[in-house]
């Protein structure tokens, strides 16, 4: 066991948790969510088998979503009706699935896309939040437009907020979107700008928080914790200690109370290299989803496929 963490934020760092078929691989993994059964849902960017869904203690369920998500394949969200929602930056659509695999909605056109920085959806989005209050979407639209649009149950469209800048409710690359557990609040990991912002459900900024470098993941814990995979930083500092690489841990008012990770990057138990999404099940147990290719294995000689998923086991 390779124990990371202090108390009461502890966990054994699980390298090889996740059993897959003979000949099934991940190449990357984008996204991570856990149901309230805490089944695994990984968004993974091998199109063979995009949606991998494992049991808590990493046993393989069933894989899903072939044909319909691209090598952009980037976010899964699963609602608190259970359903499961999936984000591809590639195809500009954001997808609601059944637990079972099936496709029930698609919002936005399959390889369409608004004009850059235009305000309409979709460009590039990044992630999605489900009300837990009235089912309500609200869709980062990240990389394209720096915008949040909130969507009904049924995928038609409300209303947006936010436009390129670093000043309060603007946005340098919303990333991902998260729903504090009573529902009245959304965090917005505003990747760029190395914070996350916070905005009440019709859009008015509340807070800011800082000393983030590059967030991508976020998902609030069962405990009322907000969890942030860090990424780490460009090419240019690869080599550079405690700039990305963790996740971290912080109070429902925004207070860092854990961080977890290595100085350095890399591929061993508590390591990380790109942790782009992160989920808590109900123990308090965390999955990090890394792009782990994107960001380092593909300028290796020769490129290489790096680990991509990584459980913590909650132990205090």
């Amino acid at each position: 066991m390779v124990q990371i963490g202090s108390a009461p934020f502890t966990y054994d760092a699980r390298n090889d948790w996740e059993q897959l078929p003979d000949g099934m691989t991940l190449h990357e993994t984008a996204g991570v969510a856990v149901d309230g059964q805490d089944r695994v849902y990984l968004l993974t960017r091998n199109t063979d088998n995009p949606m991998v869904v494992l049991e808590r203690d990493g046993t393989f369920v069933q894989a899903f979503g072939q044909g319909v998500f691209t090598p952009r394949a980037h976010a899964v969200r699963v609602a608190p009706d259970g359903f499961v929602w999936g984000v591809d930056d590639g195809a500009n659509i954001i997808t609601k699935w059944t637990q079972q695999g099936e496709l029930i909605m698609t919002i936005g056109t399959p390889g369409e896309s608004a004009g850059r920085f235009s305000g309409l959806p979709f460009n590039r989005p990044t992630d999605v939040a489900v009300s837990p209050v009235d089912g309500s979407l609200y869709i980062s639209d990240g990389y394209g437009n720096a915008r949040v649009h909130k969507y009904t149950p049924d995928g038609q469209f409300v209303f947006s907020w936010g436009e390129p800048g670093i000043g309060a409710g603007q946005f340098m690359v919303p990333h991902n979107i998260a729903f504090n557990a009573s529902g009245d609040l959304l965090y917005v990991a505003d990747r760029e700008a190395h914070r996350v912002q916070v905005f009440d459900t019709t859009g008015k900024h509340v807070t800011t928080w800082h000393d983030i470098h590059r967030p991508c993941g976020l998902a609030v814990g069962v405990d009322g914790n907000v969890y942030v995979g860090e990424q780490r930083v460009g090419n240019f500092m690869v080599d550079a200690l405690n700039l990305g690489h963790a996740v971290s841990v912080f109070s429902p008012g925004g207070k860092l109370v854990a961080r977890l990770g290595a100085p350095a990057e890399g591929e061993g138990p508590g390591e990380f290299i790109a942790p782009h999404s992160v989920a808590v099940d109900s123990v308090g147990s965390i999955y990090v989803g890394e792009v782990s290719y994107t960001e380092s294995g593909r300028h290796l000689d020769p490129p290489r496929a790096l680990k991509s998923v990584k459980k913590l086991a909650r132990l205090g």
